[in-house]
């Protein structure tokens, strides 16, 4: 609370002027720099990468859904897929309930 108080402008407003205005401004800056590399930038990165994954996906792709359903694409429309499950059973899904491409150790090499 005394920091506070030390750095609040007297009560007649003789203090700081225009250096504390632009200290202040520098310091949002400062933070709003902070937010976007630390947060804003890694989520749109994120964001890109699961787009490129979600457009790639081809029928025949072996893919786990969000639930945890492991399928392999048997068709693709434009925004459901059509998901092989086992003994012929064949499950609509949207695109975007597809978590994970598994990929064969072949392809590794």
């Amino acid at each position: 609370m005394d920091l506070l108080l030390a750095m609040a402008t007297p009560p007649n407003g003789q203090g700081g002027g225009a250096g504390s205005m632009i200290s202040t401004l520098i310091m949002f800056g400062a933070i709003f720099a902070i937010f976007y590399f630390m947060i804003i930038r890694p989520q749109q990165k994120k964001a890109k990468e699961r787009e490129k994954l979600l457009s790639a996906v081809e029928k025949g792709d072996k893919v786990i859904t969000s639930s945890g359903i492991y399928a392999t694409v048997a068709g693709i429309e434009e925004k459901t897929v059509l998901l092989d499950v086992g003994n012929n059973v064949k499950m609509k899904f949207e695109r975007q309930a597809i978590a994970s491409v598994i990929k064969d150790k072949d392809e590794k090499k």
